[in-house]
């Protein structure tokens, strides 16, 4: 029998930390280089604004933050729906306007129930916010089973799912706003839980709006409106859900191989009907959302936000090719199209450029997680 040579069997242990010092390593660039980049955007912005306005103007102040965050509910809400598809090797490419849907038939709805049948303004608005989600679920119902029961590519179904709910919201609303919204509705899109006074006379004001005029109504400033705060909920709910819960474990299985989901014994045709319908419903819910906002029902409220919604999930990290991401990415990747929207708009870019390096900041997401992969790859392939 030969002797062990006892260097090498020293050595073997030392080479497979080092091999895993550096497969975490790159895992946690891949996980950590969107929070850097928006604190960089921020630092920028901060920093360009203030000199090219002269100190007038900070993009840091409240009222802009505000701004920001509800400038990015819809983008997160479709979003969100959008990181569980993904996740689990799919695409909803109808979130757009299934959120148009959900306005218009929401408001058609508020508006009969008031004004038609007398019905109470809070009860009214209850019906017809329900009703509006429920809507969009039933059609994310069939766009799921003709995914998982024919196996037809979700590309192929969404996208004709988006023209029909693109053409339902035209007929409902007759290519126009859906208005006659009582004040609840206005009340409900735009006042919020904090209000901030500043300067003299000033202070905080909590639940209640402060009866303010003239000068000192310019110096309020309303902190976590409403549709905030329900997109804060949902976000919470959406974070144990998908990281504390079978179903969650369940859509990494599914995205991870679908085969191997199967014999596991994950119900994986259930469990992708309950994805899209997961989808169209906080699609739905933005869509409600923007009625509450706008005071009026929109067949075009979610169109230009699809690709937005989609560019913050691959943003905030979730693979194309599923069985990887997060909620927190995903709201990280709306923050940063928000801020770099807002941004170029207060330094006077023209608008086509936002296009360009949204764009650009897509694309570089890929390649990171791209580049990820490859060389976890490498890693354990020389390892092996």
């Amino acid at each position: 029998m030969t002797a062990a040579n006892p260097s090498t069997s020293q050595n073997l242990p030392t080479e497979a930390e080092r091999l895993s010092r550096q497969r975490q390593a790159v895992l946690l660039v891949s996980r950590v280089w969107a929070w850097v980049f928006l604190v960089v955007l921020i630092i920028f912005f901060t920093v360009t604004i203030s000199v090219s306005s002269g100190g007038d103007v900070n993009f840091l102040s409240l009222r802009n933050s505000q701004n920001i965050l509800m400038a990015i509910t819809p983008v997160l809400l479709m979003g969100l729906g959008q990181t569980f598809v993904i996740i689990a090797a799919g695409v909803d490419l109808s979130v757009g306007w299934m959120m148009g849907l959900s306005s218009v038939v929401s408001a058609l709805i508020i508006a009969d129930l008031t004004a038609a049948r007398g019905v109470a303004e809070i009860p009214a608005i209850l019906i017809g916010f329900v009703v509006g989600i429920l809507v969009t679920m039933f059609l994310g119902f069939i766009s799921g089973t003709i995914i998982a029961r024919l196996r037809t590519p979700p590309f192929i179904v969404t996208l004709g799912m988006s023209f029909i709910a693109r053409g339902i919201a035209f007929l409902l609303s007759g290519g126009n706003s859906v208005i006659g919204q009582p004040p609840a509705v206005r009340t409900f899109g735009n006042e919020a839980l904090l209000y901030v006074v500043s300067g003299e006379g000033g202070g905080i004001f909590f639940l209640q709006r402060p009866d303010v005029t003239g000068e000192v109504l310019q110096r309020l400033d309303r902190v976590f409106q409403w549709p905030v705060v329900v997109t804060a909920i949902v976000f919470l709910i959406a974070l144990f859900v998908l990281h504390r819960t079978q179903y969650g474990r369940h859509t990494f299985a599914i995205g991870g191989s679908r085969e191997a989901a199967l014999r596991a014994g994950v119900p994986v045709d259930r469990h992708v009907i309950m994805l899209y319908m997961l989808s169209a419903g906080t699609a739905g819910l933005a869509g409600i959302l923007h009625t509450a906002r706008f005071n009026a029902g929109s067949p075009i409220a979610g169109d230009p936000l699809l690709l937005s919604s989609i560019a913050a999930v691959i943003i905030g990290g979730v693979s194309m090719f599923g069985g990887h991401g997060t909620v927190a990415g995903t709201v990280i990747g709306a923050l940063i199209i928000a801020v770099l929207t807002t941004g170029l708009v207060m330094l006077n870019v023209q608008p086509f450029w936002q296009f360009i390096v949204v764009g650009i900041v897509v694309i570089l997401a890929v390649l990171i997680d791209q580049a990820r992969d490859l060389i976890i790859g490498r890693m354990e392939a020389g390892q092996g």
